[in-house]
């Protein structure tokens, strides 16, 4: 299992972290943000392909910022796939 930890940029999270093994996303953990929605996003992406759940992820949008706490785990996922 490999950990990843990732700086979001343009929303309220501070920090994302997960573990990806045989391309599965696991212990998806964000440091601020709206703690409700985001346990859910993380309890939702569990154990699933992180390929699929980015691509359902990416392009969320809040608030006009044009991304997302959930677009951002997107963001992170591609950038720990692509390593």
């Amino acid at each position: 299992m490999t950990h990843f930890t990732y700086e979001p940029q343009g929303v309220c999270s501070k920090q994302i972290s997960f573990d990806i093994e045989n391309n599965l996303i696991h212990n998806i953990c964000f440091v601020g943000g709206c703690p409700g929605n985001l346990q859910a996003v993380a309890k939702l992406a569990e154990g699933k392909n992180a390929r699929e759940i980015a691509d359902i992820l990416r392009h969320n949008d809040c608030h006009g910022k044009g991304t997302s706490c959930a677009d951002q785990l997107a963001c992170a996922i591609d950038k720990a796939l692509s390593k």
